[in-house]
């Protein structure tokens, strides 16, 4: 960002003198102090009828429990408005340095008399009769810079001070206590079934969230806590919007790279770091449906590329290449590169859609990405990234549904794994927005739980009704096998997982409804890995063993 001292008064004067000035820093404040009002009369309002009801038509011990949540709410709206009213004496304090920065700044029409009485003094110099007469003027316009400058200076002294003054709401809200059931390891929740401090929605592990299901509660894995997101299923920190994995990214279904910043996507279904746009694997990419890194356009595969598939200028060399729509073979479409994609922009092989990248690499040759905006393999929907999705927004592997950062989830925003629901960061849960894992219902923090909002461990195998195996939630599930290792982390409703075989044999890992688990294309040793509607086989996720049908298509 450039710096005012070194720009020259036309710029800096004209900048003070433009735009909307202090009005709406001081419609700002008026309107902080409006809530400071209100926020004051409300918490006059609420210990009056509290102090009046205990202190009269209310007795015994459910009015002195009453009596102790009621004060610490009532103190907490005091503060908030005695912050709201700091906030609006520094939002003043601002707009007074803004007028007095103003007031100190040289007008723009001096700048501009004085640099057009520079250019004539110039122009009739004849024999440098005017010599002294442009020094004066430019005495006077390095004048005019530094008055300038000292008038930002002080403008941006002053800013930083009211800024400084200012706390954070989110302190505030730590003083609160829960508002809901089933929070656990914090204060200042406003939802259910949260583990960590000044959440507000269901079913997070982290602190500052604003939506539901973000972080990875523990129970079935260690606890991954996200902090300040806003939006649901997001495992990471300072994420806005669903369903992402890493830091500081913006959208749907990104994924931060393993390298470097960790993050800081914008787009949906981006794998890697600082890309802008949709489907892109790799670093710095603008656009969609490229692979590597620093490029800009859409389908491109290589590095520091400028175009449209196989039409592109190589920032790194030099060079141009024109060699028509396609790059690669079996492409049908245009702007496609890489090999046996369908559509339009796609890199990678076996790509069907728009700016899909990515190979199977499960099984090459194979038909890969179905839809638009994919990145990793056999995703079939919108914005997906890794592996397997089935949906919208997944950054998880083998999910159905929308926004999740977990795997095999069934539903919608969970950043947990093997749920069946919504908003879960938990593993193993059907219902929503659980922190705790293996439960059955909603806004549980604690372990294996069958109801609303519990927060302690139940000890108990299963949770639900009907269940067979162990780390099961729901009704009427079946996980089971005599030499396997594994049978359970199963969730939803009359799901079956068997016949796996082996040391390491797993029956089970699945979620949604009437799913059945049989080993197939990978071997004895697993039986489930799925998620979604009435699908047969294993390492699938949809409705009726679509994918598994599209799976089998060959490139």
């Amino acid at each position: 960002m450039v710096s005012f001292p070194i720009l020259p008064p036309e710029i800096n004067s004209l900048l003070m003198f433009s735009g909307a000035g202090s009005a709406p820093m001081l419609q700002a404040a008026a309107a902080w102090e409006g809530l400071a009002d209100e926020l004051g009369t409300a918490a006059g309002s609420f210990a009056s009828v509290t102090s009046g009801l205990a202190g009269q038509a209310w007795q015994g011990p459910a009015s002195a429990a009453m009596t102790a949540a009621a004060t610490p709410y009532a103190g907490w709206l005091h503060a908030a408005s005695a912050q709201a009213a700091g906030a609006a004496g520094q939002a003043r304090a601002v707009a007074n340095a803004f007028e007095a920065a103003r007031a100190a700044t040289v007008h723009p029409l001096l700048v501009e008399a004085n640099r057009n009485a520079f250019v004539q003094l110039v122009r009739s110099n004849f024999l440098g009769l005017a010599g002294p007469a442009i020094a004066e003027a430019e005495a006077q316009y390095e004048a005019m810079w530094a008055a300038d400058v000292s008038a930002m200076t002080g403008y941006q002294a002053g800013a930083v001070a009211a800024a400084a003054q200012l706390n954070p709401f989110q302190q505030l809200l730590q003083a609160l206590p829960n508002i809901g059931i089933g929070n656990t390891g914090g204060t200042g929740n406003i939802g259910n079934g949260n583990t960590g401090t000044a959440n507000i929605g269901n079913g997070n592990t982290g602190s500052g969230n604003v939506g539901s299901g973000n972080g990875v509660g523990g129970g079935i894995s260690s606890p991954t806590p996200s902090s300040n997101n806003i939006g649901n299923g997001n495992v990471g920190n300072n994420n806005f919007g669903s369903g992402n994995t890493g830091d500081g990214n913006i959208g749907f279904g990104n994924i931060g790279g393993f390298t470097g910043v960790n993050g800081h996507n914008v787009g949906m279904g981006n794998f890697g770091n600082n890309n802008w746009g949709t489907g892109n694997t790799g670093n710095g990419n603008y656009g969609g449906g490229n692979t590597g890194d620093n490029n800009i356009g859409f389908g491109l595969t290589g590095n520091n590329l400028v175009g449209i598939g196989n039409a592109y200028y190589d920032t790194a060399t030099q060079q141009f290449t024109f060699a028509g729509l396609n790059s690669g073979s079996g492409n049908i479409g245009f702007g496609n590169s890489g090999t046996d994609n369908i559509g339009f922009f796609n890199s990678g092989s076996g790509n069907v859609g728009f700016f899909n990248t990515g190979t199977n690499a499960a099984m090459p040759g194979h038909l890969n990405n179905f839809g638009m905006g994919n990145s990793g393999g056999a995703n079939i929907g919108l914005g997906n990234s890794a592996a397997g999705n089935f949906g919208f927004g997944n950054s998880g592997n083998l999910d159905t549904g929308a926004g999740n950062a977990g795997t095999l989830n069934t539903g919608f925003g969970n950043g947990g794994s093997y749920n069946t629901g919504f908003w879960n960061s938990g593993a193993v849960n059907t219902g929503n927005g659980n922190s705790g894992s293996t439960n059955t219902g909603f806004w549980n923090s604690g372990q294996v739980n069958t109801g609303f909002g519990i927060t302690t461990d139940s000890g108990n195998p299963t949770s639900g009704y009907g269940n067979t195996g162990l780390e099961v939630s729901g009704f009427f599930n079946r996980a089971v096998g005599d030499t396997s290792t594994i049978n359970g982390l199963m969730s939803g409703f009359f799901n079956t997982a068997s016949g796996a075989t082996g040391f390491l044999g797993i029956n089970g890992f699945v979620s949604g409804i009437g799913n059945t688990g049989i080993p197939g294309a990978f071997g004895p040793g697993i039986s489930g890995a799925t998620s979604g509607f009435f699908n047969m086989g294993t390492q699938m996720a949809g409705f009726f063993s679509l994918a598994q049908r599209l799976a089998g298509l060959t490139g």
